[in-house]
């Protein structure tokens, strides 16, 4: 199984964030951020477009491994439901800091 967002490790667990260096933030932390977060969308955008060809190409009759689609179909589901709630909680902290009074 792939790991759109690049959260587990090899071994099975999940990743430690990497220690935050000093003196690293503004424009520099918010650029490799984006760049992760588009890097990972374009790789969930790229599991749904392999689960749509492999559907064609069962209904189509190139593919006879049922299984193979109902696989490559449920990793695109399950990448796209994390990334959904990736941007739910970034949503939810926005909205939280969006209320803080200065």
């Amino acid at each position: 199984m792939t790991d759109p967002l690049g959260l587990m490790n090899p071994a099975g667990g999940i990743r430690p964030s990497a220690p935050m260096r000093p003196g690293a933030g503004g424009a520099a932390g918010s650029s490799d951020f984006k760049d992760l977060l588009m890097k990972n969308i374009e790789q969930v955008n790229k599991l749904q477009q392999d689960a749509d060809h492999a559907i064609e190409d069962l209904a189509t009759g190139r593919r006879d491994d049922v299984d193979g689609v109902l696989i490559a179909k449920q990793k695109a589901d399950l990448a796209f439901q994390l990334l959904l709630q990736v941007r739910n909680k970034m949503v939810d902290a926005y909205q939280e800091i969006k209320q803080m009074r200065v």
